[in-house]
């Protein structure tokens, strides 16, 4: 289901935003609007996020980014456009409507913790909670539970001023936790930390929802973190979503060079998964296959070993050719009771990186499976190697000129 709508969201900000709104939306581009004294820093912005999707929206410095966030819980009303959380429509709600909806629908982690200094980390982790007006044994109780699950058990009654930058941020974190919102909004959330300390909130996050299952919306400039994170990204430029994708679609079909320049160094092997480089096994037989069908099969194929699946693309075992023989010979009707189970499938899920040594010595094609060991394809050292050293395919009719403007902003970004 889906839990944030966004459609055809603006921000302008300067004089007449409305009257430009109109503009843009009859073809004007970005230097009319910068000649009328204004800034757009949302342009026609549309998605949908799903209930538990993490999705990601990805932009330099600049990019509308930050603004689009504000307006998912009406910290900015959009110029044009709505926004609607479970199907209501926040950009018609009272300013005591839209306080309402952030305490029981969507909390926020910032960038820079936002903690009270004066209050202790139990204190600051039951903030929400007070402003909802919970009881002090249920802020307590939350507040203890959602610090637990950040990994800061021990530390309620410490303050913000002895705790490391990361140590924050999990408070941060279980701030936002203890509210039990459905959806998280997070701003920028690890940009402050240290790379170390960055990646072990990237793998709470991603630790915490495969448990809690929340809506998260999360901003970046850190391609590697987007595509670490995402669900989904949505990539934006000069107020635009210029694509929407999974880190696999936005790396192997950018939309234009913009996105092409800047996955070009981006290392394959972390953002591929097997499933996306698995091929259609030409090796796969019905488990309803007689013996002599089996035999037949392996000669066309010239192999001696075939993949078996019910009708539902389950995957059951591997059948080799002195099997199908002696099933032949012993005059069976189908080859089901001479399988030999497939003993390591790999997950759709896994990481390339992670298939690297286990492809250096396999030779044979290995089956790639789904949760309920559905048959996805086959992956070979061939098809590995060819992923790895595939190039970013460019936009069709682009001339790649973003590049040194995209590594400048980055650079300067960071």
């Amino acid at each position: 289901m889906t839990s944030v709508r966004v459609e055809r969201l603006y921000k302008i900000f300067g004089p007449q935003p409305t009257e430009l709104v109109r503009r843009l939306e009859a073809g004007a581009d970005q230097e009319e609007i910068k000649a009328a004294s204004s800034t757009a820093a949302v342009v026609d912005a549309s998605f949908d996020v799903q209930e538990g999707e993490t999705f990601v929206v990805m932009g330099l410095s600049g990019s509308g980014k930050s603004t689009l966030i504000r307006m998912l819980n009406g910290l900015l009303t959009p110029t044009a456009g709505r926004v609607f959380v479970d199907d209501e429509d926040i950009t018609k709600m009272s300013a005591g409507a839209l306080r309402t909806m952030r305490q029981q629908k969507m909390s926020m982690v910032f960038q820079h913790f936002a903690l009270f200094p004066h209050r202790t980390v139990l204190d600051n982790a039951g903030y929400g909670l007070q402003i909802k007006g919970a009881g002090k044994s249920e802020i307590t109780e939350k507040a203890r539970e959602a610090l637990s699950l950040v990994g800061l058990e021990g530390w309620e009654e410490r303050y913000p001023q002895q705790l490391s930058g990361g140590m924050r941020q999990r408070v941060g974190l279980a701030r936002a936790l203890a509210a039990h919102t459905d959806v998280l909004l997070m701003d920028e959330a690890f940009s402050a930390l240290d790379p170390l300390i960055k990646r072990e909130m990237q793998d709470q996050l991603l630790n915490l929802n495969a448990k809690l299952g929340k809506t998260i919306i999360f901003i970046t400039h850190d391609l590697n973190e987007a595509m670490r994170l995402g669900d989904r990204i949505a990539m934006m430029r000069a107020g635009e979503i210029v694509q929407i994708g999974t880190a696999e679609q936005i790396l192997n079909e950018p939309a234009d060079d913009y996105v092409a320049s800047f996955v070009q160094d981006v290392d394959r092997s972390r953002v591929l998964s097997a499933a996306s480089i698995a091929e259609p096994p030409e090796t796969l037989l019905s488990a309803s296959a007689s013996p002599d069908e089996a035999l037949a099969l392996m000669r066309q194929q010239h192999t001696d070993r075939l993949f078996v699946a019910d009708g539902g693309q389950r995957l059951l075992g591997e059948l080799s050719a002195a099997a199908a023989e002696q099933a032949h010979q012993d005059g069976r009707s189908d080859v089901r009771s001479v399988l030999a189970p497939v003993t390591d499938p790999v997950a759709g899920t896994t990481p390339m990186k992670a298939l690297l040594s286990r492809m250096s010595t396999e030779a044979v094609p290995t089956p790639v499976v789904d949760e309920q060991q559905r048959l996805l394809g086959v992956i070979t050292p061939v098809a590995v190697f060819q992923a790895l050293c595939q190039e970013v395919p460019a936009a069709e009719g682009g001339d790649g000129a973003d590049a040194a403007a995209i590594k400048e902003a980055s650079a300067s970004d960071v």
